[in-house]
């Protein structure tokens, strides 16, 4: 009897090394996590009130495919409170998630055996996706300048076939702590604007940031007094919208709400109404209640960023100083997020390395290898769990860096 076999796009995809490592972890009893992208403070109290109280009150039906009017009014107020940019609520697709605007983005623009270029390293799961929908992502090494890492538009000219169809970056960047200026900016939208490339921005962590970034930096003048704290340039000060530029964003990150799955992107008029009709398709729609809970974030959350954005730049620095002090490493500067990508001299195998780290230490990190190309012989470390896991953790990083360092 013949056997029914998995679809061939399902099958290129690779397994994750982030959870190949996890599921070794998760086996192991007093384990200190630095490998997964997530903050361990709470989520805030209003963000939970109004969540529950959107329950209580019937917010518990369907919504539009599109999401919530007044939620996609509330994201436009902020963008254009962010970024002195207008946009409209019909330009804005709530998702379930980053990671769900991510794969309903890229369904949009990529047929079985179109190509996307992807900025690398890189959070993996762009790349997965683009497979996973039969398409191929070609991986694009960053390019080192001193202690920056800067996209590199010679390999980028190079790569570029009759099938490319995207270019996918993140700034800030999972995992490198790489924000993108301006100008890096201004060369990937002329780039795509050029061979006539859909462009999509990942700024999840735009508000995790720790440069001095001015708003009206993108050709929009306005006072830095319409939010808390510091804030990444986005590529939506440079755009048009007409053009064919796609930026993700999440509640995660910033309002620190990783669990409740919700997030949104901004796009050129036909693309959110096709991405709305796909939705459809694939999740309905994000969380009714949630969506409130969305628009309470926004409302009340600017204080809260700014406090966490600051605890977060002590934690960087702290656990920066530390590896910069250890032998052999090579730590570009984290301009952005909650991550280091420490390279390591002699390590050529970085899950070996990461293994190693934890069986010996029971500290748990991210092997670069798993963020693609030009991630090798680095390890990803977050550092946005409180002190009480960091500090311990780092100091065994370290020690154990050393004692590799000797033995070589």
């Amino acid at each position: 009897m013949p056997t029914a076999a998995l679809a061939p796009s399902a099958q290129r995809v690779p397994v994750s090394r982030i959870r190949a490592l996890a599921d070794v972890a998760f086996g192991m009893k007093d384990v200190l996590f630095l490998q997964f992208g997530e903050s361990t403070l709470p989520t805030p109290p209003y963000v939970i009130e109004a969540v529950n109280r959107a329950a209580q009150e019937g917010w518990t039906f369907y919504t539009a495919n599109q999401g919530l009017p007044s939620l996609r009014e509330s994201i436009a107020g902020l963008i254009n409170r962010l970024h002195a940019v207008e946009v409209d609520a019909s330009e804005i697709q709530i998702a379930a998630g980053g990671v769900q605007a991510l794969n309903l983005a890229i369904k949009c623009v990529i047929d079985p055996g179109d190509e996307a270029l992807v900025l690398s390293p890189n959070w993996p799961n762009g790349s997965a996706m683009v497979e996973m929908f039969g398409g191929r992502a070609v991986e694009i090494p960053m390019a080192r300048k001193g202690r920056r890492f800067t996209p590199d538009l010679d390999a980028l000219e190079t790569a570029l076939s009759p099938r490319t169809r995207l270019l996918l970056y993140a700034s800030p960047s999972n995992p490198l702590g790489w924000t993108a200026t301006v100008a890096e900016q201004q060369m990937l939208l002329d780039f795509a604007r050029r061979h006539g490339l859909w462009l999509l921005a990942d700024e999840v962590y735009e508000r995790i940031y720790y440069g001095e970034h001015a708003p009206g930096d993108g050709g929009n003048d306005r006072k830095q007094t319409a939010y808390a704290g510091r804030l990444a340039p986005s590529i939506l000060q440079l755009c048009t919208r007409a053009d064919s530029v796609i930026v993700v964003n999440s509640f995660s990150k910033t309002y620190r709400m990783t669990g409740w799955r919700l997030g949104w992107m901004v796009g050129r008029a036909d693309f959110v109404q096709k991405a709305a009709q796909l939705n459809e398709f694939i999740v309905s729609h994000a969380p009714t209640m949630v969506q409130r809970g969305g628009e309470a974030a926004i409302a009340q959350g600017e204080d809260d960023i700014a406090a966490m954005v600051e605890e977060f730049q002590e934690r960087r620095d702290f656990a920066a100083g530390l590896l910069r002090a250890a032998p052999g490493v090579n730590l570009p500067e984290p301009e952005g997020a909650f991550y280091l990508f420490p390279q390591l001299e002699g390590v050529d195998d970085s899950y070996r390395f990461a293994l190693d780290l934890l069986q010996k230490t029971h500290v748990a990190v991210a092997p670069g290898s798993a963020f693609g190309n030009g991630g090798e012989g680095s390890i990803r470390i977050c550092y946005a769990p409180g002190m009480d896991v960091l500090r311990p953790a780092m100091e065994r990083i370290c020690e154990f860096i050393a004692s590799q360092t000797v033995n070589q």
